[in-house]
C-alpha cells in the first residue's frame, strides 16, 4: 500500500489542499491511459488552484478501486524515458466506485449530484456499443437488449450514462457535457450517436432533450501507457519504498486535444498542456492512422515473429522502415489537418517507439482488434480504393490480423486471442481453409468490413496475396520483401 512518509524526496507530491476539490467529474474507466492523462491534467490544474475533482468509477472489476480507496484516493504516475524518470503523486480524486461492489444505484447517484458538471470515459471502443463500420448503436448487443428491458439498472454505458440524465432531468438539475476520450474518430459524435438512439427508443422527447441540452465534446488524446507487470511493480516498489498497486507508468509525451463545447463549464486544462479547438477530427484522424495505425501494424506483424514490445520492433530496421513508410506513405495522403509537417511527425512518431524504458506488449494492442481495424486501417484502404492509389502497408496490416486471429503464431504456439467478438472469430477460423477462403470468410464480418470491402476484387485479391506470403514465408520476410519493394 502506497505510504507517503516512505516516499523518496524527488517524489512530487500534491502541492495543493484536497479537501478543498469538488466532486465536478464522473470518469468511467479508471484504467492506466485515464490516470496517466486527464488525471494528470486535472492534477496539475489543482496545484494551480482548481477545485476539480474527479468521481472515478470502474464499472468491472473492483480490485483497483478498493485499493485505491485503501491508500486514501492517492496514487503514482512515474514518467519515463530511456535514461531518466519522475513520479509524482496524484490526489485529485475525490470519490471512487465498483459498478458491482457498490451498485449500480451508487454510480447512478453520484453522476447525479448537483456539483458534476462533465461526464467522461475511458473504456475502450468496444464499451459504447456501437458498430464500428457505421458509428451507430448496435441494438443487438446483449448490454442494450438488457438496458432497453432495465432501464433503471444499467449494464452498458450508453444505458448508465441515459439513466444519470434521466435522473438529473426528473430533479431539474442543470445537463453535464458527455466526454468521450477513446480512440475513435469523432468520438464526440458517436457518444451523442449511441445515448441518443438508446434514447429514442424510450421517449422521442427524451432524445430531444439530450440533443437540445446535453453536448458530446469530442477529444484526441496521445500518450503511450503499457499495461503495468510484475516487474514493474517490483521494481518500483523498490524504488519508493512502498507499494503501489495503483501505479501507472507513462512515457514523457503528452498531447490532449478537445472540442471547446461544454455545456456546464469545464476545468481550464489549457493551463495544464492541453489545446482547446473548434474542431478536433483533424488531429484525431492524423493520430488515429499515423500512430495507432501503425502500433496495429507493428503489434500483430511482430507479434507473430516474435516481437514482445514495441520497441522490439523498432530494433529491426526493416520493421521500422515499415512503420514509416505506412504513415507517410499510405496513410498522411489520406489525412485532412493542414500546417502540420507530417514527416516530421512520424519521425516523431518513431523516436517514441524507440523508448526501450516503456515496455509496450505487441499483444496488449494487439486487443479487440474488432473495434479497431476500421478507424485505423480500413478508413484509409477505402480513400485508396477510392482514389486508385495502392496501399500496400496498410493491407498489410489488415492480412497480419487476419493471420493472428487465425490463432496460432509462427512458432506453432496458440495465441488467445482477446476481443469482443472472439467466438465468432473462433467460429470462422474453424470454419474456413486457411488462404484464400479463411480471408473471404473474414471479410464477411460486417460489423468490421462493412458490406463494401468484400465487393472491392483489388482489395480482396491484393489481402490475400498478403495473407498468403504470410503463411507461406513469415512475418519478418513479408515485411522485409514489402520494404524493398517499395
Amino acid at each position: 500500500m502506497l505510504e507517503l512518509e516512505r516516499l523518496p524526496a524527488d517524489v512530487q507530491r500534491p502541492a495543493y489542499d484536497r479537501s478543498q476539490l469538488k466532486t465536478r467529474m464522473v470518469h468511467i474507466g479508471f484504467g492506466a491511459f485515464h490516470r496517466a492523462h486527464q488525471a494528470l491534467a486535472t492534477d496539475k490544474l489543482a496545484a494551480q488552484g482548481s477545485d476539480w475533482g474527479y468521481c472515478e468509477v470502474n464499472l468491472n472489476s473492483g480490485t483497483l478501486i478498493q485499493a485505491l480507496r485503501q491508500q486514501d484516493l492517492l496514487y503514482t504516475l512515474t514518467e519515463m524515458a530511456d535514461e531518466s524518470l519522475h513520479t509524482r503523486v496524484i490526489g485529485v480524486v475525490t470519490q471512487a466506485l465498483h459498478g458491482k461492489g457498490d451498485g449500480i444505484e451508487a454510480v447512478i447517484e453520484a453522476m447525479s449530484q448537483p456539483d458534476v458538471a462533465i461526464v467522461s470515459m475511458t473504456v475502450t471502443e468496444k464499451g459504447y456499443c456501437y458498430m464500428p463500420s457505421s458509428g451507430k448503436l448496435n441494438p443487438d448487443h446483449p448490454d442494450i437488449v438488457h438496458d432497453l428491458a432495465h432501464p433503471t439498472e444499467p449494464r452498458s454505458l450508453p444505458g448508465l450514462i441515459l439513466a444519470a440524465i434521466i435522473r438529473r432531468r426528473e430533479r431539474n438539475l442543470p445537463p453535464f457535457s458527455v466526454m468521450s476520450c477513446d480512440n475513435m474518430p469523432e468520438n464526440g459524435h458517436v457518444t451523442r450517436n449511441v445515448i441518443t438512439q438508446l434514447a429514442e427508443r424510450h421517449s422521442p422527447a427524451l432524445a430531444d432533450y439530450i440533443q437540445t441540452h446535453i453536448t458530446f465534446p469530442s477529444t484526441m488524446v496521445d500518450r503511450i501507457v503499457p499495461a503495468m507487470t510484475d516487474a514493474a511493480f517490483d521494481s518500483l516498489a523498490e524504488r519508493l519504498g512502498s507499494r503501489d498497486p495503483v501505479a501507472v507508468e507513462a512515457e514523457p509525451f503528452f498531447q490532449w486535444v478537445i472540442e471547446d463545447n461544454f455545456v456546464n463549464g469545464r476545468p481550464a486544462w489549457e493551463n495544464a498542456g492541453a489545446e482547446l479547438v473548434s474542431d478536433v477530427l483533424p488531429f484525431e484522424e492524423m493520430k488515429l492512422r499515423m500512430l495507432n495505425g501503425s502500433h496495429s501494424f507493428l503489434a500483430y506483424l511482430g507479434f507473430l515473429a516474435g516481437y514482445e514490445h514495441i520497441s522490439d520492433c523498432m530494433a529491426d530496421a526493416s520493421y521500422r522502415a515499415a512503420a514509416r513508410a505506412l504513415m507517410l506513405q499510405d496513410q498522411a495522403p489520406t489525412l485532412r489537418t493542414q500546417g502540420v509537417d507530417l514527416e516530421a511527425y512520424a519521425d516523431s512518431l518513431i523516436a517514441r517507439y524507440e523508448n526501450r524504458a516503456i515496455k509496450h506488449r505487441t499483444y496488449q494492442i494487439a486487443t479487440d482488434g474488432t473495434q479497431k481495424l476500421p478507424q485505423r486501417l480500413l478508413d484509409s484502404a477505402r480513400w485508396h480504393l477510392r482514389n486508385g492509389t495502392s496501399c500496400d502497408f496498410v493491407l498489410l496490416g489488415v492480412a497480419g490480423w487476419m493471420r493472428y486471429v487465425s490463432g496460432v503464431d509462427e512458432q506453432g504456439q496458440a495465441i488467445e486471442i482477446r476481443d469482443p467478438l472472439k467466438d465468432q472469430l473462433a467460429d470462422i477460423v474453424a470454419n474456413s481453409e486457411d488462404g484464400a477462403p479463411r480471408v473471404k470468410a473474414l471479410l464477411g464480418l460486417n460489423a468490421v468490413f462493412g458490406d463494401d470491402l468484400q465487393q472491392q476484387p483489388a482489395f480482396v485479391s491484393r489481402v490475400t496475396e498478403l495473407y498468403q506470403q504470410l503463411a507461406q514465408q513469415g512475418a519478418r520476410a513479408t515485411v522485409q520483401s514489402l520494404v524493398t519493394q517499395g
